[in-house]
């Protein structure tokens, strides 16, 4: 049995009890890890393909330790003007071993959460563009507002309510002004 599994942002074909070097995990050595991101699953004769993930699928493995890759030599030059920069890189790792693949069963609470925020934060602007949108209508009638503290479009606006002409070629400083 073997999975096609998306672990740290790369896609992995892995089988029980193999070792594989992915990205650094922000797990502990010696921690077990799940993987609920599994793309594909194959059996023998039988493979099951995800849109994009399969439901229920997961990959547990253990890590094993953390280490770094070989070092990466990066040079540059450009010929004839004297630039030349050698560096130098080493990928920080992570050893895991493949310990269990489950193709059914297991429960994705961590999608959910983020989705969660995705709609409140979502929602959130929408309720500050009305806050905003009904504190210049209180500016405009109060007239008490430090209008510097506004945006070119706000005074705009409030400059189009009041009646004045050419605002679209007035700058900040000029729009303030007119509405004083």
């Amino acid at each position: 049995m073997y999975a096609i599994v998306e672990i740290a942002g790369h896609q992995f074909k892995v089988e029980k009890d193999q070792k594989v070097f992915v990205n650094r995990l922000a797990t502990e050595e010696g921690k077990k890890v799940d993987f609920d991101n599994v793309l594909l699953i194959g059996d023998g004769d039988n493979t099951t393909l995800g849109a994009p993930a399969i439901d229920g699928a997961l990959v547990s493995a253990k890590v094993l330790r953390h280490l770094k890759g070989d070092k990466v030599i990066v040079f540059k030059k450009k010929r004839r003007k004297g630039y030349r920069v050698k560096n130098g890189h080493r990928q920080s790792l992570s050893e895991i071993v493949i310990e269990s693949i489950t193709a059914s069963g297991a429960k994705k609470a961590a999608p959910k959460k983020e989705a969660k925020k995705v709609e409140a934060k979502a929602a959130a602007p929408k309720k500050e563009t009305k806050k905003t949108e009904a504190k210049s209508d209180v500016k405009v009638e109060e007239g008490t507002q430090d209008l510097s503290k506004m945006t070119v479009a706000e005074l705009r606006e409030m400059a189009k309510a009041k009646g004045i002409e050419g605002i679209s070629s007035m700058k900040k400083a000029e729009l303030i002004a007119a509405l004083s």
